[in-house]
């Protein structure tokens, strides 16, 4: 009988969107009159722009005809998104379009990233608490994290509690880590990251020879100039860190896939025996290995991102998020909730009311307001008296659903 994978069978029950799926299945099924609206997993609801998704019509076109059609393509990406991607998101960052792997999402990446690096423990790795999921139970699963203890922290894995208290830009930690995840804008707390902050990590990584694994997916929603939108900004950053973004929600690819990954040519790895290694020739293996690249006609999605009309388009789409955030924002404060996020970030934090627990507050919201949120216990142990609301959903349901909190508080 075949061997599975025991590192699976630490994982904690269920992982948190399909526990959050169960729970308001249940609901459903006992209310079916009841309307729920969805401020829980970070998923769009608004139309692809017109720019987008013309592109994408006229790339079936091509496909429609024998003199331009395409079958498989580069499994990096197609060269004319990679070259937008580097004149438009990397202006004067020093990133080369041969740096950029295009795949079909950053959550893949994140997780598909530990196949180049050493497993079963080998590397120490760094994650905030609280966390997205996605880092902690990928090194579960690659064996990097050992049993967990009564409050869900694995023995194996550095943890680095984000407060309200240091304004989620959790200390520098003193032991060595040799791979740190950093996201921001943050999921799940909507923080950003200063300059001098980002700067501090990077010396940390110089110091120890760590590789920073920088989850930029949220970058499109950074309204404040003095923020970093790109780890590459800090001096130094291209010797330790690689950078992972998404077309997801600035440009309602959740459902249409395309992302991208950046991995600078001088960025090296230690093999077993001293031996330093490019890491970005050990990615390219892996994804010419393990994937077929991204899809034509999405790829041309993409580029359109970059056009006028798409950046026009595109940013239109991420202020009306950001506008559903501020109301978000401002309609709890106005009924005592302390709320964090939504300033540079499309997800408010806010600190459970009345002493309840995140889960007690989830099942309330969910009985009483008929709205779904996330429970800040399923990002991680600091994430325990917390909660997350998305903005991504219509106008009319985040004004229906702030007057259904309201009136269940």
């Amino acid at each position: 009988m075949a061997r599975v994978n025991d590192h699976f069978r630490l994982l904690k029950a269920g992982y948190l969107f399909p526990e959050i799926g169960r729970r308001v299945r249940a609901f459903q099924e006992a209310n079916p009159d009841k309307s729920i609206i969805k401020l829980g997993i970070g998923d769009v609801t608004e139309p692809l722009p017109a720019a987008i998704r013309e592109a994408m019509h006229a790339a079936i076109d091509e496909l429609g005809d024998r003199d331009t059609f395409r079958g498989y393509g580069p499994e990096k990406g197609y060269p004319f998104l990679r070259e937008a991607i580097a004149e438009h998101d990397f202006n004067g960052l020093g990133v080369s379009p041969e740096e950029i792997y295009i795949s079909d999402g950053s959550k893949c990446d994140c997780g598909n990233i530990l196949d180049i690096l050493a497993d079963n423990g080998a590397n120490k790795v760094a994650v905030a608490d609280p966390v997205y999921p996605v880092y902690v139970d990928t090194n579960v699963m690659a064996g990097n994290a050992g049993p967990a203890d009564e409050n869900g922290r694995y023995e194996g894995l550095i943890y680095l509690e984000a407060t309200a208290e240091n304004d989620f830009q959790p200390a520098i930690p003193e032991e060595k880590a040799d791979v740190v995840y950093l996201c921001y804008p943050n999921n799940p707390t909507g923080a950003v990251a200063s300059k001098e902050y980002l700067a501090e990590w990077v010396a940390y990584a110089q110091k120890h020879g760590s590789l920073l694994l920088f989850d930029a997916a949220y970058t499109a929603f950074i309204t404040d100039p003095d923020v970093p939108r790109s780890i590459y900004e800090i001096d130094g950053a291209r010797d330790c860190a690689i950078e992972f973004r998404s077309f997801s929600k600035n440009a309602g690819f959740t459902g249409v896939r395309c992302a991208f990954t950046v991995v600078p040519e001088g960025l090296t790895g230690t093999a077993s025996d001293g031996t330093e290694i490019p890491i970005g020739k050990l990615w390219d293996r892996r994804q010419s290995t393990k994937f077929n690249g991204v899809s034509y006609i999405v790829q041309r999605g993409a580029a359109a991102v970059y056009s006028d009309a798409g950046q026009q388009q595109t940013g239109e789409l991420v202020s009306f998020y950001m506008e559903n955030a501020t109301l978000i924002r401002e309609g709890l404060s106005a009924v005592g909730i302390d709320v964090y996020g939504g300033k540079n970030a499309p997800y408010v934090w806010l600190k459970t009311p009345g002493g309840l627990s995140s889960w007690e507050f989830f099942d309330r919201l969910l009985n009483d307001a008929n709205v779904v949120g996330t429970p800040g216990a399923g990002f991680g142990a600091a994430g325990e008296g917390y909660f997350r609301l998305s903005a991504f959903n219509s106008r009319e349901n985040v004004e229906t659903a702030l007057e259904r909190i309201k009136a269940a508080l």
